[in-house]
């Protein structure tokens, strides 16, 4: 029996113009030149006011977490090997909400209000995935 393979990751429109940012190591999320709000995930209509003209922004990456959930089980098994592992739901300071797993932490050491960091994993040459990480607090000052 051969290895389980990575689920493969195939983005297109705005998915693609983000997962083509994060391989430059940069987040970006949209902000609306109609009604001016943040908009996450990348969209091509804004869903505040329906305006089109969405421009895009890069987030300095820091941000607290809103909620998280600890894996127990694998939601595929590539990943067997990575459980326990968190997830966590993080609400960036440019006021957009991003769902990422968290790494550097135990998931029992893991709380709302947490403040985290992006981090940038190049798992293949074509394919960078969002993570975070928590922030100290002597990291922050």
């Amino acid at each position: 029996m051969s290895a389980p393979t990575r689920p493969p990751i195939t983005p297109r429109g705005e998915e693609k113009v983000f997962f083509d940012r994060l391989r430059e190591h940069k987040l970006v999320f949209q902000r609306c030149a109609g009604c001016s709000h943040a908009v996450f995930p990348l969209r091509t209509v804004c869903p505040h006011c329906f305006g089109e003209s969405l421009d895009l922004e890069r987030a300095a990456g820091t941000g607290t977490v809103y909620s998280f959930t600890a894996q127990a089980r694998a939601s595929h098994p590539f990943f067997a090997a990575d459980v326990p592992y968190t997830l966590v739901l993080v609400d960036l300071d440019e006021g957009v909400r991003v769902f990422a797993n968290l790494v550097d932490c135990p998931p029992d050491d893991v709380s709302v209000g947490m403040p985290v960091e992006a981090v940038f994993d190049d798992v293949e040459p074509e394919l960078t995935l969002l993570r975070f990480r928590p922030v100290s607090i002597e990291e922050q000052s």
